[in-house]
């Protein structure tokens, strides 16, 4: 089974930065995409960021293009979501997922959606404030 913990979030002031963390256990992770989602209250679940294996590359969504950088160390089984210039609007849930992506040419993170992921972390929040 496999489990995704986020953590890195917290309070930060406008224009200020954050890096989230996403440890992910019981898969392999060279055969999965690993994407950031996030939902603020009283919104829907939107994509962030994706980071796919084999041939996927890394997509984004526009709200992150320019600010946002998706990384990820197989190895450390971690995948890393760099945040700049945060906006109050950033505020929201913060999680990362899961989708079975293989060892070459695949669409998984394309266009950033969640529809594509299996398993799921808890979230850790991002509140953006002064």
């Amino acid at each position: 089974q496999a489990q995704l913990a986020e953590s890195g979030g917290g309070l930060v002031q406008p224009g200020g930065s954050l890096r989230l963390s996403c440890v992910v256990t019981g898969l392999r992770m060279d055969t999965y995409a690993i994407g950031w989602f996030r939902q603020a209250p009283g919104k829907e679940r939107e994509g962030v960021a994706c980071t796919s294996s084999g041939d996927g590359g890394t997509h984004y969504a526009d709200l992150a293009k320019g600010r946002f950088t998706i990384t990820r160390d197989n190895a450390k089984n971690t995948v890393y979501l760099h945040m700049d210039a945060l906006k109050v609007d950033d505020t929201a849930f913060y999680s990362c997922a899961s989708g079975w992506a293989g060892l070459g040419p695949n669409d998984v993170c394309v266009g950033v959606y969640d529809y594509g992921m299996d398993y799921w972390g808890k979230g850790t929040l991002v509140t953006v404030s002064s």
